[in-house]
């Protein structure tokens, strides 16, 4: 099996590798510039990594009075990526290049019936059609990225024990183990959180953000932070603990027994909508929603959505309050935390404006410093393909890494 890692030979070519893919173009001036390398090594390296088809010389910079320094980039062609998305509404396959660029992609509803041996199979068969639309040869791909709804171990590439999910078998699976021997390639896994950052991160990586927080929204609360270009990681996978935030200590009971009282994912989530859409059904509220379904206990996150489209009153009040409970939560990891920029992603974000603008306006009024401290709130730019899109870039970053 190829180790990706060791595809750049040694520490320094691997430095310039990286340097260069943060970059657009950048000649060889900068490189020595920002190196400190001395110009027989760095030439040597340069001379490598274009042998090789890592880079490639893409033209001549502006003069400065001598020759014109050659400009160098990516080869983005070198190789060929998948980024798998698990989550517990749909899970998701892309395609990209290494310059992240999307080339196909396919999404799968997380059904009943989408067991794990499920939905291996349908991407083993997604994948190979992708490889053959687009003319890639196997030996082209570097790996395949996953991530997945956590807790994970990231070291031995195993989904633990993931709560929510509607199929059966979702406990303890060796997702890396079974995707390299049904597909031939590496595989590599992380939380959904973190490698939604990484996709932001990378694609922002021009800019001058040292410090994102990225807050994932949906079934449940899940939450990363990259600080320097670099993923935090704590003693355990922390990825949904930001749901269990408690806000309200006298509050509702978590829908899971071992979550906390009043935790912010109680307030905050599709569940939590779903909930007082459904009791506000019950108890006979003048609503749109009721010519939707005959029962209530079968109104969904998207009923409440389309009612929203229609200004209807219940629906604003519902999502307004679950906005405002979710910027609170937001609110105290801005003053614990202080993050440059955050980007916010999943269903509730997706969903439309109110959620999130309300949110957002929530936050910034209980920050404790605003507005000395000035925080920069996105949707992020890679949209709802950020978990897929990331998971590429975990494999991707295995090219740099010693």
């Amino acid at each position: 099996m190829d180790v990706i890692t060791e595809r750049i030979p040694n520490r320094k070519a691997k430095e310039i590798y990286d340097r260069i893919c943060r970059q657009t173009t950048v000649s060889k001036t900068d490189l020595l510039e920002q190196s400190g390398m001395t110009v027989s090594t760095l030439t040597r390296l340069l001379e490598e990594l274009t042998s090789q088809g890592l880079i490639l010389e893409s033209g001549f910079g502006a003069s400065t009075g001598g020759r014109r320094p050659i400009l160098y980039e990516k080869n983005t062609a070198y190789a060929y990526i998948f980024g798998l998305e698990i989550s517990r509404t749909l899970s998701k396959l892309v395609l990209v290049d290494l310059g992240m660029k999307k080339l196909d992609s396919y999404s799968w509803a997380m059904t009943a019936e989408m067991t794990p041996d499920a939905l291996i199979r349908l991407i083993a068969e997604e994948a190979n059609r992708m490889l053959e639309q687009h003319h890639i040869p196997k030996a082209s791909l570097l790996g395949i990225g996953v991530g997945a709804v956590g807790p994970v171990d990231r070291q031995s590439g195993v989904i633990l024990e993931p709560a929510y999910f509607q199929a059966k078998g979702w406990r303890h699976v060796e997702i890396c183990r079974l995707l390299t021997e049904t597909l031939g390639i590496p595989a590599l896994l992380d939380n959904g959180a973190n490698t939604a950052i990484l996709g932001e991160s990378w694609h922002q990586r021009t800019q001058s953000f040292k410090h994102l927080l990225y807050i994932h929204a949906g079934v449940g609360l899940r939450s990363s932070m990259v600080s320097e270009g670099k993923l935090i990681y704590g003693a355990v996978d922390m990825e949904g603990s930001v749901g269990q935030m408690i806000i309200q200590t006298d509050g509702v009971a978590h829908r899971n027994a071992s979550g906390n009282y009043g935790a912010l994912e109680s307030y905050a989530s599709l569940y939590a909508i779903e909930k007082a859409a459904r009791s506000s059904l019950k108890k006979g509220r003048s609503t749109i929603l009721s010519h939707y379904v005959d029962d209530p206990d079968k109104l969904t996150y998207q009923h409440v959505l389309d009612a929203l489209r229609t200004n209807d009153p219940l629906a604003v009040e519902i999502i307004t309050e679950a906005a405002t409970y979710f910027g609170i939560g937001l609110a105290n990891l801005l003053n614990i935390l202080h993050p440059e920029k955050v980007v916010l992603g999943g269903p509730l974000i997706a969903g439309g404006e109110l959620f999130f603008q309300t949110a957002t306006q929530v936050a910034i009024r209980k920050t404790y410093y605003y507005p000395a401290y000035q925080v920069v709130f996105s949707k992020g730019q890679l949209g709802e393909e950020a978990l897929a899109i990331g998971a590429a870039v975990l494999v991707m970053n295995q090219l740099v890494r010693l």
